[in-house]
C-alpha cells in the first residue's frame, strides 16, 4: 500500500470505513485552504486508496467549516514545500482512479477545490454552501481543466456564465444547474453521503463501476454507432467474467452479493492497456 510523504501526510485525513475510504482536506484553519503540500498529500492519499483492497468507494471532504474555498493565498510555501499546482504527481490523478469517488461539500468550494469537486463521479452538497469558480476575478484563465469539466457536466451555457462571471451560487442554484447531485442539511450531509457509499460499496461489482467510469470517460467522443460497439464488446467481456457469475447466483439464490475486490474479479482488456 502506498504512503504518503513526511512532509504532507497530516494535510489530508484518511480513514476506511465498511470499505468506504474518506478523505478529508486538512487546513481546518486556513478553511482548507489549497497548498502545494495539501495537493500532493490529497494525490497520495487517492493512490493509497486505489492499492487498498479493502476499500471500494472513495468519499472527499473537508475538515471544519470548509471544504476547500481555492488555494490559500496567504500561504507562504518553505523552501522544500510544493508549488501549486505541485510538479511531483500529475494533477490529472483523481481522473485515472478507477474506484467510484463521491464529494461531500461541507463548505465553502471555489478555484481549485471546486474543480477536485467536480473531479468526482457524485457530489452531495450542504445546503447553504457557497460555490464558485473564482479564476477569472483573480485574472486567471479556467484551470485545472474546469472549462472541459464544467462543460461535460453542465453544459456549455452554464460553463460560460460561472466561468466569465465568477459569480458565487448556493448549493441550491448547483443543483439546479446540475453540478451537484443532491442537497442535504449540513447535520446530514456526512450520514446522506456514507449511507450512499456503502450501498456501492457492499451491492455494487467494483469490476462494474470501474468499466462504467471508463466508458463515460471514452465513449461521448465516439461517434453513436462506435460506442454502441464498444458497449456491446465490454458486455461480452462482462458476460464471461466472474462478477456477473455472483451477481446472477446471488439474486438466484436470495443472499448478499460478495464481488471480489477490483482487479480480482472480473477483467477487461481495456484495465491492462
Amino acid at each position: 500500500m502506498n504512503e504518503t510523504s513526511d512532509v504532507s501526510a497530516d494535510l489530508c485525513a484518511y480513514e476506511v470505513d465498511d470499505a468506504v475510504a474518506i478523505l478529508s482536506f486538512n487546513r481546518p484553519e486556513s478553511m482548507n485552504g489549497m497548498t502545494g503540500n495539501m495537493e500532493v498529500a490529497y494525490f497520495e492519499r487517492l493512490r493509497q486508496a486505489e492499492a487498498d483492497d479493502d476499500v471500494r468507494v472513495i468519499v472527499l471532504t473537508g475538515k471544519g467549516r470548509g471544504f476547500c474555498p481555492g488555494a490559500d493565498l496567504a500561504h507562504e510555501a518553505g523552501t522544500d514545500d510544493h508549488s501549486l499546482p505541485n510538479r511531483t504527481i500529475p494533477r490529472t490523478t483523481p481522473l485515472d482512479i478507477a474506484k467510484p469517488m463521491i464529494a461531500a461539500i461541507n463548505g465553502a468550494c471555489a478555484g481549485v477545490g471546486l474543480a477536485y469537486a467536480l473531479q468526482c463521479d457524485v457530489r452531495f452538497a450542504a445546503r447553504g454552501v457557497k460555490l464558485t469558480t473564482a479564476f477569472a476575478r483573480r485574472g486567471l484563465i479556467a484551470e485545472y481543466g474546469m472549462g472541459w469539466l464544467l462543460d461535460r457536466i453542465a453544459g456549455r451555457a452554464v460553463a460560460l456564465d460561472l466561468l466569465l462571471s465568477g459569480r458565487v451560487i448556493l448549493a441550491d442554484e448547483a443543483a439546479r444547474l446540475g453540478i451537484v447531485n443532491d442537497v442535504v442539511e449540513p447535520d446530514e450531509l456526512m450520514t446522506r453521503v456514507f449511507a450512499y457509499a456503502a450501498d456501492l460499496a457492499v451491492n455494487v461489482s467494483p469490476a462494474s463501476m470501474a468499466t462504467i467510469k471508463h466508458q463515460l470517460n471514452t465513449e461521448p467522443e465516439l461517434s453513436a454507432h462506435d460506442a454502441l460497439a464498444n458497449a456491446e464488446a465490454l458486455m461480452a467481456e462482462s458476460l464471461a467474467g466472474a462478477d456477473v457469475a455472483e451477481g446472477v447466483g446471488s439474486f438466484l439464490e436470495r443472499r448478499q452479493v460478495d464481488f471480489p475486490p477490483l482487479g480480482r474479479g472480473t477483467r477487461f482488456g481495456w484495465m491492462d492497456r
